[in-house]
């Protein structure tokens, strides 16, 4: 018999993630390996070189390239603020002088008198790496970073936006079916991860920004809804680096899907528990899902097992991650073997997914993700 292993959205109440949390250059890693951390504490840092302005010197002072040496005030190496002269003429009357500044502050890097430049290299940027979770450190990944490990309760959405935040988790609405709007987001939601409903409208989330919520957790959103929080077509990307100040995390999918049962009463169960969430989402190669992971207080990380996923079998749970039926949730009813031509003309191997309604549909396999424990 063929089997297809098919990508998993994990929901667990109790299970062990690990997460490399490394710099994009060599630096300072500030922890070691055994120490707990919290996940805004800083666990590494280093320094990105800054930018780079080119000065058009001899153009500015109307000279010769290969006399640039002789008019400068900077040599290779030296410190300047912006608006310092880096270049001066000295004509015989003094009124005549031209002098060149420097657009920005930073080290002169390259005085060339081929090209008649100055290479100004701005301050480098200061880059912090958090932890991201509360846990434990692990592993040292010397000048690069750290390994941190909890045991948690875990909760993968099919698509996010927004950068890694962490907060306490309310839950705002009364079931999982409600659409989470204005009305619904309380006063006093500074640093909360709001969670709950079938679907976030435009109005909750601007009232969610106001009040200084961290983030928010519901079942579905408009993408026209999405396009006016981001001010642009998303279109095909990789999600996390938004700059707005309350990342989203949809667990089923777009428009107005009621979350899943479980998930909602798993939250429920969360309420009150400081979560860690990420928006980070990419849907093709290397797939990366938007998270919420909620530290198990009082229990010891045990280690982690490796395993092979599991391949697909009747009954399971799984969601539609293509159209038509994008997002919807059902069980699978039929796995027939052989191969199947679809639309495109292809053969493929299918399945056959019954929805809560008792309604079927037959699907390539490629289009499903089975939903795991």
């Amino acid at each position: 018999m063929a089997y297809a292993f098919t990508p998993g959205l994990r929901v667990a109440r109790n299970t062990v993630i690990r997460k490399r949390r490394l710099l994009p250059l060599k630096g300072e890693v500030l922890v070691e390996a055994g120490s707990h951390v919290t996940a805004e504490q800083v666990v590494a840092r280093t320094d990105l070189p800054g930018d780079v302005e080119t000065v058009n010197v001899i153009n500015k002072l109307g000279i010769d390239r290969e006399d640039i040496f002789e008019y400068m005030l900077k040599k290779e190496g030296d410190p300047v603020e912006a608006g310092e002269a880096i270049a001066q003429t000295r004509p015989f009357i003094k009124w005549f002088r031209t002098t060149c500044t420097s657009p920005v502050a930073g080290v002169v890097e390259k005085i060339s008198n081929v090209t008649g430049q100055v290479l100004i290299r701005q301050k480098p940027r200061p880059v912090e790496m958090r932890a991201y979770i509360d846990g434990k450190v692990v592993e040292v990944i010397e000048a690069e970073g750290v390994v941190v490990e909890t045991r948690c309760a875990f909760i993968q959405g099919i698509f996010g936006v927004g950068r890694e935040q962490a907060g306490e988790i309310l839950v705002v609405t009364a079931s999982p079916e409600e659409v989470l709007d204005a009305e619904k987001i309380p006063p006093d939601c500074k640093g909360k991860v709001l969670a709950g409903g079938s679907l976030v409208t435009r109005g909750a989330i601007d009232a969610a920004n106001r009040a200084g919520a961290v983030g928010i957790v519901v079942g579905g959103m408009h993408a026209k809804t999405l396009n006016e929080i981001l001010g642009y077509d998303l279109g095909v990307a990789i999600t996390g680096t938004e700059d707005i100040p309350t990342t989203i995390v949809c667990t089923e999918g777009f428009g107005q899907i009621s979350m899943a049962g479980r998930t909602f009463e798993l939250l429920k169960e969360l309420d009150g528990r400081r979560a860690s969430m990420s928006g980070a989402t990419q849907i093709r190669a290397g797939v990366i899902r938007p998270e919420i992971i909620v530290p198990v207080e009082g229990e010891a990380a045990e280690a982690i097992e490796d395993h092979e996923a599991s391949p697909l079998a009747l009954g399971d749970l799984i969601r539609v991650i293509r159209e038509p039926h994008f997002g919807h949730i059902g069980k699978v009813s039929a796995l027939p073997p052989e191969l199947t031509k679809v639309e495109s003309e292809t053969m493929v191997r299918i399945l056959e997914l019954e929805f809560p309604d008792g309604q079927k549909a037959k699907l390539p396999r490629a289009n499903v993700e089975l939903i795991e424990d």
